[in-house]
Formats: structure tokens, C-alpha cells, sequence
């Protein structure tokens, strides 16, 4: 196995075990998102390329590409969409949040 594919493997799955870490650890729903949403798409954008790099077929970088891209444009988006939605219902967040600069600007309605 090439180095370069197998020292991408092993970063992607320490990512994706950081974002388990994080959704583990963290206080609230919001800082849960974040962990698991940037872990765990550069964690599996690593394995794809990856992969993509070892079978070095057209076809195959072609779907990894494709994937990662796919993946790195979505979950960003899901992200945010879920907090806001978390947000606007109300989900507490962590007792030692510092700032709440959204409270009565964001609403179920919005």
C-alpha cells in the first residue's frame, strides 16, 4: 500500500473518531453539530481520496471527487438548518454560553 493512501486512511479515521469524541463530550446540541458535521466530513473526504488515489481508476477518483464534493456542500448546510430549527424550538444551550445574540431575531416562522 502507498504511504500517502495509508497515512490519509489513518487521518480520516482519527477525525471521524475526534467528531465520535466530540458528539460524546460535548455540552449541548449546537457544539455537538459542529463537532460531528467538520470531523467527520474531513474524515471521510480523507478516506475517499484515499481510496481514489489506491485504485487509481478514472472511475473510481471520479465517484470519490464527486462524493466528497457532494459531501463537504451538504453537510454544512444540514447543519445549520438543524440548529436553526433547534434553535427556534427553543433547545437549551450550554449554562456557560457566554452570549445568546439570536434570542427573539430567530423564529419557527423564519
Amino acid at each position: 500500500m502507498n504511504p500517502a493512501v495509508a497515512a490519509m486512511l489513518v487521518l480520516g479515521a482519527l477525525f471521524m473518531l475526534l467528531a465520535g469524541i466530540g458528539i460524546v463530550r460535548m455540552p449541548d446540541l449546537f457544539t455537538r453539530m459542529h463537532a460531528a458535521t467538520k470531523g467527520a466530513s474531513l474524515g471521510v473526504g480523507l478516506m475517499l481520496v484515499a481510496a481514489a488515489i489506491h485504485f487509481g481508476e478514472l472511475g473510481v477518483a471520479t465517484k470519490a471527487i464527486v462524493t466528497t464534493a457532494f459531501i463537504f456542500l451538504t453537510a454544512p448546510v444540514a447543519a445549520h438548518l438543524l440548529g436553526r430549527a433547534a434553535y427556534a424550538k427553543n433547545i437549551p444551550l450550554w449554562k456557560n454560553s457566554v452570549a445568546d445574540e439570536g434570542r427573539g431575531k430567530i423564529s419557527v416562522d423564519d
